[in-house]
């Protein structure tokens, strides 16, 4: 029993993080239908924006304390992924928004991997792993259950700001004038322009609210794993699409329901299914065909209408 709430544990904390990164991809779509596949690795920049405020910006006495460091290291990351968000949006989608689907798509891949080479090139020892410092207290809540329980507080964190995270941006689409612009944007732009709205300020603010999410992720994650790398945006990418994907990509709430799955599958199937954590990912993507095959929309998509 300790073993399987350990693993629990573990698959919400990763499915945490999933979301956040997954909120991003769920947002840009909604709003332009873009899958902006470079979106892990804004992911990583972010966690390099924080790493690089911690190691060359702050002073040690401050880069060691938690209640500054925490605050500050995110709130760097979030800028970092925000304005690389807006640039990509501005330079490299921008342009291709009225191209067939294909162009922007093939965009996305090449300023992946162009993020990617970026930073192997420009972040010092950006070639291996980083270690990052926990940027949280130290230690861990331990349920007496079996051999014991123990989730790190650092965890806790990641959980509870996903969830506070996404509460709040999902009201701030549903009440604020803002919000409804940026629906009314996603059902028919050019409606939305003639209603007064600007459409590139609307998907401009989707792209920097994602890439802030995201920058945030990247810091919480590399807090709690104690190292990042350049790898670590295609990866957590993949989990996020699928995540957003599951949920009913365009949907806020689908998105945290999606991540929230991926992590205890992934968590539960290395522990308990056949192969282990070699085949957690085989795993996923089964989960991910068996929901699609009986609901295509995803949990809390909605069918498109085809009119003859």
């Amino acid at each position: 029993m300790s073993t399987f709430l350990s693993q629990i544990a573990n698959g919400l904390v990763l499915g945490s993080l999933i979301a956040l990164i997954a909120l991003g991809y769920t947002m840009v779509y909604g709003i332009i239908t873009l899958i902006n596949f470079a979106h892990g690795e804004i992911f990583m920049v972010g966690a390099y924006g924080g790493l690089a405020t911690l190691t060359y910006i702050l002073p040690t006495a401050i880069a060691t304390t938690w209640y500054f460091a925490l605050p500050i290291a995110l709130v760097a990351g979030a800028l970092v992924a925000m304005l690389i968000a807006v640039a990509m949006e501005r330079f490299a989608y921008r342009p291709l928004r009225n191209a067939p689907r294909l162009a922007p798509l093939i965009t996305a891949l090449g300023v992946s991997v162009a993020l990617q080479e970026a930073m192997r090139v420009f972040y010092p020892g950006a070639t291996a792993a980083l270690p990052f410092p926990n940027l949280f207290v130290e230690g861990a809540v331990v349920i007496p259950i079996g051999d014991g329980v123990v989730i790190r507080y650092v965890g806790i964190l990641l959980v509870v700001m996903s969830l506070v995270l996404a509460f709040g941006l999902e009201r701030f689409i549903e009440r604020t004038r803002l919000g409804r612009a940026m629906r009314a944007t996603s059902q028919d732009r050019d409606v939305a322009r003639l209603m007064g709205i600007d459409p590139d300020r609307v998907i401009v603010l989707t792209f920097a609210i994602g890439g802030a999410l995201a920058g945030v992720a990247g810091v919480l994650y590399g807090s709690y794993l104690n190292n990042i790398n350049i790898d670590m945006g295609f990866q957590n990418g993949i989990f996020a699409f699928t995540a957003a994907v599951l949920g009913g990509i365009g949907n806020i709430r689908g998105a945290v329901v999606g991540g929230l799955m991926i992590g205890l599958v992934k968590a539960l199937a290395g522990q308990y299914m056949p192969g282990g954590t070699a085949y957690d990912y085989v795993w996923i993507f089964v989960v991910l065909i068996a929901v699609l095959v009986f609901r295509p929309q995803g949990f809390f998509g909605e069918s498109e209408r085809v009119r003859a």
